[in-house]
């Protein structure tokens, strides 16, 4: 479907717009949600001219179509099953820039990923407030794709990793990515996240450059291409790495109550819903993602919630 160009009084929606246009072949959820959410942010600021109501109403069909082409994913008609879709998407994104640039694979590929996962992370808002560590996520991740952008730009090398007790991600906002502890070693400021970022899709995928200490010879980092059209191809951080920083493994101050770990046992003829198996799915994907940051303590309490669902078909 061919949708009536962006008008600038409707700018604020642009990026939405762009990822969902990327994924229509890629990621129908993703091109759902986006479009969703830009049509709740685009109707707020709307001035009502006929550019604005020609583009929203286009979305607005566009989104009634796919509804009904697509019934039969839960992705798209149960806000759980998309939650979760859009959160594991945005977190691999993550995990996958931070990736390479820990390891100094500096280039437009990280900037895109580090960009898209946080644009991701604003249309989880659809769904509610976001947790602390989604929170983070967005934050760490427009700053560090407009900081690198910034870097690129200027002919400078990026500093890789996160800043000492990440200082400058705390200090930024929302919409802009700033922030400077006065140290000799901090990054330059950057300008907002909307405008350090690439305004246009890149029409050919730049070439990493060699990383200094390169991983084993065997394993070569997918291009940022290959990580939007098969999510799958997303490397796992290996256990040993360092976890972004502002995260604090957990350490317990004293032995656990055994009474609050006790076995629960499944109650006879307990019938767990569709919905409920989503739930479950859901916390179990919660604790794997606390695991990532060594959050045993919130691991434990999703993984908890989900056995006691399981077992007894209430939470």
């Amino acid at each position: 479907m061919e949708f009536p160009p962006c008008p600038a009084s409707l700018k604020c929606i642009q990026h939405f717009l762009k990822l969902a246009q990327e994924h229509d072949n890629r990621d129908v959820v993703i091109s759902y949600w986006a479009r969703l959410y830009a049509l709740q942010v685009g109707l707020k600021a709307s001035t009502q001219s006929a550019e604005d109501t020609k583009l929203l109403l286009a979305i607005m069909d566009w989104l009634e179509q796919m509804k009904k082409t697509h019934a039969d994913n839960e992705a798209l008609t149960n806000d759980i099953a998309a939650q979760a879709h859009i959160e594991n998407y945005a977190l691999k994104l993550f995990l996958y820039a931070d990736k390479q640039d820990r390891e100094e694979n500096f280039g437009k590929n990280v900037v895109k990923a580090y960009y898209s996962s946080g644009v991701l992370y604003d249309i989880l808002l659809t769904f509610g407030e976001l947790s602390e560590e989604a929170l983070h996520n967005r934050k760490y991740a427009k700053y560090k794709a407009a900081y690198i952008h910034n870097c690129l730009k200027n002919g400078e090398t990026p500093i890789p990793g996160p800043f000492p007790d990440d200082e400058e991600v705390e200090g930024t906002d929302d919409n802009e990515a700033s922030g400077s502890n006065g140290s000799a070693a901090a990054p330059p400021t950057p300008p907002s996240v909307d405008s350090a970022a690439p305004k246009e899709p890149e029409e050919t995928q730049p070439t990493l450059p060699p990383t200094p200490s390169p991983p084993a010879p065997h394993i070569t980092p997918p291009t940022a291409e290959e990580v939007l059209n098969n999510p799958n191809k997303l490397p796992s951080p290996p256990v040993e790495e360092e976890k972004p920083g502002g995260f604090e493994p957990y350490v317990p101050n004293a032995q656990p109550n055994a009474a609050a770990y006790q076995p629960i046992i499944p109650v006879a003829g307990v019938h767990i819903t569709p919905d409920q198996m989503i739930t479950a799915q859901k916390y179990c994907k919660y604790a794997g993602s606390a695991l990532n940051y060594d959050d045993v303590k919130t691991a434990i309490e999703n993984l908890q919630k989900a056995l006691k669902l399981l077992s007894t078909g209430s939470e």
